[in-house]
């Protein structure tokens, strides 16, 4: 039995789905359910044993501990424009060391989201050495929450506080079908289809630094398919503890991501450009790119889909067609 927290949003439905293709059926999906019935999609169709309530979670794996093999946990509050602490502590601090614990105490190994977030202005680099880890000043709460936390289990590992086996992974620009619940935290891709479909056009957010040209900011947008792909494959090989990146691999601006959906999409490119919102503004990422040296040399060898083939497949056969997965 594999239970996955998060399964109703955007990776933990991808990643149930993939489970599901590969003959995987004897799943747990955990979530809060009741509160986001828009999200129903995501897991509507899904073949599972069960669905249980977040806060039922840890006392369910309790009861349940000898009939699970394996825990994803990618569920968490992921809005980098809230900014109160305390929601961020609930649900990604408090709540993501609660199942650790019960993952070390039950002898399961552990998966784990963390994100990009935690480097921050990219000042110190985007390597996932444990080492680096102290350095890195996330720009906003939610950053916060995530770097506290693999700060937290770096230091339970260091003491043998920890899943026999674990990973983080630091999830870089994840795009792809399942996100549609995600309002204003969903891809560019999302947003530029919805606009491109409405207007003919897309905006995107204007430069305010001297150093980068309007859209030329640069991120490593990492295909869902993708991230789905490397949860499986750390599933199956459980031997490397640690924080992994987890992106592309590729800085690419986002003139190229929005070429690339007027593209999918047949119809001649029409950007514009609008101001950052201020409530962003200052905390804005103009670069980040995954160093994926670390990921490689465990074994992950299959390559990263590039953003013009993922952007494609995401516009034509899912958001052209209304299908999440």
């Amino acid at each position: 039995m594999i239970t996955i927290t998060g399964a109703a949003g955007f990776i933990g439905s991808a990643l149930v789905a993939r489970l599901n293709a590969e003959g995987f059926n004897d799943l747990v999906l955990v979530d809060d359910f009741s509160a986001r019935p828009d999200k129903e999609r995501n897991h509507a169709d899904r073949t599972c044993v069960q669905r249980v309530e977040r806060k039922d979670f840890a006392e369910w794996l309790r009861a349940n501990e000898n009939q699970v093999q394996f825990v994803f946990h990618l569920g968490a509050r992921t809005d980098t424009t809230e900014q109160d602490r305390a929601i961020f502590d609930q649900l990604n601090l408090h709540y993501s060391q609660e199942i650790w614990r019960l993952c070390h105490e039950l002898g399961l190994p552990l998966v784990y989201a963390s994100s990009a977030a935690t480097y921050g202005g990219g000042e110190h680099g985007y390597s996932d050495n444990h080492k680096h880890v102290d350095l890195l000043k996330p720009l906003n709460p939610y950053g916060d929450s995530k770097q506290a936390f693999d700060r937290w289990a770096l230091s339970e590992a260091e003491a043998g506080r920890a899943p026999y086996f674990w990973a983080g992974l630091k999830f870089f620009n994840v795009y792809g079908p399942g996100e549609y619940h995600k309002g204003r935290m969903a891809s560019v891709v999302y947003h530029a289809f919805r606009q491109i479909k409405a207007t003919g056009g897309m905006k995107l957010f204007r430069s305010h630094r001297d150093d980068y040209a309007d859209g030329e900011q640069l991120r490593d947008f990492v295909y869902v398919r993708d991230v789905v792909d490397v949860c499986h494959w750390l599933m199956h090989n459980r031997k490397d503890s640690g924080l992994y990146n987890l992106g592309s691999g590729q800085a690419r601006s986002f003139l190229d991501l929005t070429r690339a959906t007027f593209d999918a999409l047949d119809v001649p490119h029409n950007i514009g450009f609008i101001d950052t919102p201020a409530d962003i503004r200052d905390t804005y990422q103009y670069f980040t790119e995954a160093d994926l040296s670390k990921l490689r040399s465990i074994g992950y060898a299959r390559e990263m889909t590039s953003l013009e083939a993922g952007v494609t497949e995401y516009v034509q056969s899912y958001l052209s067609q209304d299908r999440v997965l």
